[in-house]
C-alpha cells in the first residue's frame, strides 16, 4: 500500500492551490502598500528651515526648497555649505521614508512563513 507524504501533514495532503493563492495576495498587498509609499511625501529640514528636502515613501527625492537669502552663491564654500545642507536634510528625509516603509511593508515582508522559505528566497 503506497501512502502519500503529505499524509503526515494532516488533512489529507498538501493544498497548493491555497499557497499560490496565498502568495498571490501577499503580492498584490505588496504592491498596494508601495504604491501608497509612492504617493506619500515627508520633508527633511535643516539649519532651521533653511534647506527643506521632500521625499517620497520609498526614497526618492521629489522636492528640495531652499529658504530666500541664506545663501548668496557668491563664495565656495557658501555653496559646498549649501551642497552639505542639502545631504543632510535627505538623510533626514529619508530616514523619515524608510521608518515609514518599515512600518508599511514589515508585516508582508515576514508573510508570516520562517525566513528563507520558500517564498522567504524569492523576496516575500
Amino acid at each position: 500500500m503506497s501512502q502519500s507524504p503529505f499524509d503526515a501533514l494532516g488533512g489529507g495532503g498538501f493544498d497548493m492551490n491555497a499557497l499560490l493563492q496565498q502568495a498571490q495576495q501577499m503580492q498584490e498587498q505588496l504592491a498596494s502598500a508601495q504604491a501608497q509609499l509612492a504617493d506619500t511625501v515627508v520633508d527633511g529640514t535643516v539649519a532651521g528651515g533653511a534647506v527643506t528636502v521632500q521625499v517620497n515613501g520609498v526614497g526618492e527625492l521629489v522636492g528640495v526648497e531652499i529658504k530666500a537669502g541664506g545663501f548668496d552663491g557668491s563664495s565656495v564654500d557658501d555653496l559646498s555649505d549649501l551642497g552639505d545642507m542639502i545631504v543632510a536634510a535627505y538623510r533626514d528625509a529619508k530616514a523619515q521614508a524608510d521608518a515609514l516603509a518599515g512600518e508599511a511593508l514589515g508585516p508582508l515582508a515576514g508573510g508570516g512563513l520562517p525566513e528563507g522559505g520558500p517564498l522567504g528566497q524569492l523576496g516575500f
